[in-house]
């Protein structure tokens, strides 16, 4: 078989006898109980990834990636806690996201991807570390290639393993902003600038600081244009580690929350290997940097939610979650008035179950 004739890895979601199906199985309901807004579209989104009518989400899983950064050691902050403090304060709930996610049924793992220190065995906590933290990208790679493909199977390989068809991803880590700043531009020539601006009232001069040094690793590792090689120069391991996860995920036509820069860095690397994965993903925020907008602008969306929270990525897939799985509600468990809904000629399953079978592989 030549390279060419094979399946793509992720499949399009796009099939307008479907998306034609759901629309008016919404429209009809709509003329009962009301439009339910941003939530049609959703839905329609939701039913279009499951290739069903009757969409289901199941055992939803929430993976916060954590990895440190040798980029940090130029950008030292006395106030910033350190990632090891950060990963501490969510096992023992210290901080809003595991107290959220527990009340919205989300199953949250803590991934150690490249932790500069050991984390005891704990539950709730995977460890997969490719190495103690990245080295400095302003002075060397971050990582070397292999290690940014091992840290791409180490992601697909938990992906494959996890319950469920949803899958919300958010990176955490000092140093990890600025190396997915980094990662973007390089891939988007999105302006630094852009990325790091956190607000009206950022101080100009801690910008000024911030672009400096960034704009030296960038120098020193100009004109990438393979991803998995800009990966490797500017890391780290948690967007690496992202990158297979997503993809796996979306292979299986699951549905992917993304939260923060580091997951929407791994994203774009990922439409760089499989461009329809962009179909399966509902972007989600958990702070109000303004650098975020620039990037979800770049993926023609916005986030579903927009609360003003300062917090730690993953926070808002756990605040979104519940409106996510309304919208899938609204095409399962709302009850028809009128006849049933009639499938699409090229349906394969049975019509009492409103399924649509995907092709054979």
């Amino acid at each position: 078989m030549l390279l060419t004739d094979r399946p793509p890895l992720i499949a399009p979601t796009a099939r307008a006898s479907l998306e034609q199906a759901l629309q008016l199985k919404l429209t009809r309901r709509a003329a009962v109980a009301g439009s339910m807004g941003e939530l049609e579209p959703l839905a329609v989104r939701i039913g279009l990834i499951q290739n069903a009518l009757r969409p289901r989400l199941r055992q939803p899983q929430l993976l916060v990636f954590a990895g440190d950064h040798g980029l940090a050691t130029d950008l030292a902050d006395p106030s910033q806690r350190d990632t090891t403090t950060m990963v501490d304060d969510i096992l023992q709930s210290r901080v809003a996201l595991p107290v959220l996610a527990h009340h919205q049924g989300l199953n949250l793992q803590l991934v150690d991807c490249g932790l500069a220190t050991a984390l005891p065995r704990q539950p709730g906590v995977l460890s997969r570390k490719i190495a103690h933290g990245t080295r400095n990208c302003r002075v060397a790679q971050a990582m070397s290639v292999d290690q940014a493909h091992a840290a791409i199977r180490a992601g697909m390989e938990i992906a494959d393993a996890l319950p469920g068809n949803v899958l919300g991803c958010a990176g955490l880590g000092v140093g990890s902003l600025q190396a997915s700043a980094l990662l973007i531009s390089a891939l988007t020539q999105a302006s630094l600038h852009d990325l790091l601006l956190v607000g009206p009232r950022m101080d100009p001069m801690e910008l000024d600081r911030s672009i400096l040094t960034l704009q030296a690793a960038q120098n020193r590792h100009a004109n990438l244009d393979d991803p998995v090689e800009a990966l490797a120069a500017f890391g780290g391991f948690e967007t690496a580690m992202m990158v297979g996860a997503m993809l796996k995920a979306a292979e299986k036509r699951h549905l992917l929350l993304i939260d923060g820069m580091a997951a929407c860095a791994a994203l774009i690397v990922a439409t760089h290997i499989a461009g329809p994965i962009t179909d399966y993903a509902v972007f989600c925020r958990s702070s109000d940097h303004a650098g975020l907008d620039a990037v979800l602008a770049g993926f023609q969306s916005t986030a579903l939610l927009a609360l003003g929270m300062n917090s730690l990525d993953g926070t808002g897939i756990a605040l979104s979650w519940p409106l996510v799985n309304a919208a899938a509600s609204l095409l399962t468990e709302v009850i028809d008035t009128v006849e049933p809904l009639p499938l699409p000629e090229d349906a394969a399953a049975p019509p009492e179950r409103e399924f649509i079978s995907l092709p054979q592989r």
